[in-house]
């Protein structure tokens, strides 16, 4: 039985499916071993009916064969945990967006130089944007690309879901992207089509808006694209069922959500005075009306669907859902820079504002420049567009704000197993036979210099998270997971260098997923489940008094252990 992770199969060709996931082989043709997972499987609710977007058998997810260890082709395990570990940012804007400013090489310049190694350029969907904007600052990026080599730039857009929030939507680079998106844009975005009310054919609209990306990747236009919906809880309006929409339309494209939004500067006493990440209204009538109030505020700057434990996100998680974090800047106007859209600009005409000047010190900005604050570092093979690509479809992502930690490995294991390269890492699904001995290891590099706030953050403490795996839910608009909580807290104890923890599950027999956060310690209070759920998660964040450089999180992306 062994304890690899899976894979993503790249660039669209068929995938590699067990033959006990592969449902249209009958059972009289498996192996016993096969008979007895499969059923398993089943009994869990996790194969067939129901079961289109469980880690267990989705679409474009392979498994490993032979070294169950293999991260893909480059072999190079003195990195950290044998990936390369990139941080980017998939939500910035542009000229090219009516409530935005900077040129594409403004933001990729301070992106690189607040170390990140890819972006993604998603300026607005809108009528203009659709007709001219997504042609017009394609010549940008691509001069930005060959620019600054050192830098992956992905031409994406900030897509108005149908009958739901914003999402980020991007393609790997290629003779199509401007095409695909174009379509796309054209074809399925809520402000070109009107179709923003929560209608039943608008989010019928969304779905198949999602579909085409995967039929475009699997007709070979690009070589691939994902969907990753943004700000989700701030407006009320993602509601459960259509999140698990779109992720059961296309596994490989609908891939999750931001854990923290952008606008992090926004809650400052001093500046903007608002909700930290502009959560800062209450419900509508196209609001989800079984979220509470709570869920219209940040939560240590994180999405309330994220930092609940046992919320929204739990709940996609223990029915076996691949539904990943991430953090990013939603840069549009940053906080105290010195410029101002150029004059004289017509956007309705031209699809963009003229270049940025200098003006005055911008003291109410709610935003930060890309890596300045939010990252979200993913497991690479290489420096590709390929590879982060990749990368970030199998989950192997963690999110850090303020630079509190450097990085990050965490692994699955048979207990004691320390050799190179073994373990399952972010995202991965780790079998095992029952019975079997699980730990859990966390190894973590501290903060090894100040910030951009300049000061060195200190982690405090790391906390586990676990859950059962309980398959599909009955109904899809649930948002709670009972059974998750925090099962261990590790106090740090140290300011610089390398932190290590590990956790046992002694001997395993019914699935589960475990995933980790981290914090400074400097506000934290009982989440919103209750102290015996979450004793010490982060706090609501209050409006117009929320400094984020004091109150610092990582997240990582989860684990699945799936004894049989």
């Amino acid at each position: 039985m062994g304890h690899g992770h899976h894979h993503h199969d790249l660039g669209g060709q068929p995938a590699d499916v067990p033959e006990a996931l592969d449902l249209s082989i009958p059972d009289s043709e498996l192996s016993p071993a096969d008979v007895s997972r499969r059923g398993f499987l089943r009994g869990a609710g996790l194969l067939g009916a129901g079961a289109a977007a469980s880690v267990l058998a989705t679409p474009g997810v392979a498994h490993a064969h032979g070294d169950d260890h293999d991260h893909g082709s480059s072999g190079d395990h003195d990195r950290k945990g044998g990936f390369l570990w990139l941080a980017g940012d998939h939500h910035i804007h542009t000229q090219y967006s009516s409530d935005a400013q900077y040129r594409v090489l403004d933001q990729a310049r301070h992106a690189r130089a607040y170390g990140l190694d890819w972006i993604v350029i998603t300026d607005h969907g809108s009528v203009t944007h659709a007709k001219i904007g997504v042609e017009k600052v394609n010549p940008d990026i691509v001069a930005t690309r060959e620019e600054l080599d050192n830098l992956l730039v992905f031409q994406g857009l900030e897509w108005n879901i149908p009958a739901a929030e914003h999402g980020t939507v991007f393609v790997h680079p290629g003779r199509n992207e401007v095409a695909v998106l174009k379509e796309f844009e054209n074809a399925y975005d809520g402000s070109v089509k009107g179709a923003s009310s929560p209608t039943p054919e608008n989010e019928a609209l969304a779905v198949a808006g999602i579909k085409f990306l995967g039929e475009a990747v699997k007709r070979r236009r690009v070589e691939g694209a994902l969907f990753l919906a943004n700000h989700p809880a701030r407006r009320g309006v993602d509601s459960p069922h259509e999140i698990r929409a779109w992720r059961d339309a296309d596994p490989s494209v609908a891939v999750g959500f931001e854990g923290a939004p952008g606008h992090q500067a926004a809650g400052l006493p001093n500046g903007n005075a608002g909700g930290r990440g502009f959560y800062e209204g209450s419900p509508s009538s196209a609001s989800f009306p079984g979220y509470p109030l709570e869920s219209y505020r940040t939560w240590g700057g994180f999405d309330w669907m994220t930092a609940t434990v046992g919320g929204l996100w739990d709940s996609l998680l223990a029915e076996g859902k691949a539904w990943w974090i991430s953090a990013n800047s939603d840069s549009h106007v940053n906080y105290l820079d010195t410029s101002q859209r150029g004059p004289d600009g017509n956007f309705e005409l031209n699809g963009r504002y003229n270049d940025p000047v200098y003006g005055p010190l911008l003291t109410e900005a709610g935003d930060y420049w890309p890596g300045q604050y939010s990252r979200t570092h993913v497991g690479s093979t290489s420096f590709a567009y390929r590879a982060v690509m990749d990368g970030i479809r199998s989950g192997r992502v963690w999110v850090d704000h303020g630079g509190l930690i450097s990085g990050l490995d965490v692994r699955a294991r048979v207990a004691g197993d320390r050799r190179p390269g073994s373990g399952t890492p972010l995202g991965g699904v780790m079998r095992v036979r029952r019975g079997t001995k699980v730990e859990l290891t966390i190894d973590i590099d501290l903060a090894n210099g100040p910030n951009w706030a300049q000061f060195v953050p200190v982690l405090a403490r790391v906390d586990v998270i676990a859950g059962s795996v309980t398959g599909a839910v009955s109904d899809r608009d649930t948002f709670t997971a009972p059974d998750t909580k925090v099962v261990k807290s590790f106090e740090v104890n140290k300011a610089t260098g390398k932190a290590s923890f590990t956790y046992s599950f002694g001997r395993v027999d019914q699935p589960f997923y475990v995933r980790v956060r981290g914090t400074d310690g400097k506000r934290s209070a009982p989440g919103l489940l209750g102290a015996a759920v979450d004793p010490s998660g982060p706090a609501m964040d209050v409006i117009g008094d929320a400094d984020p450089w004091l109150d610092l999180w990582f997240y990582g992306n989860p684990i699945w252990v799936l004894p049989s």
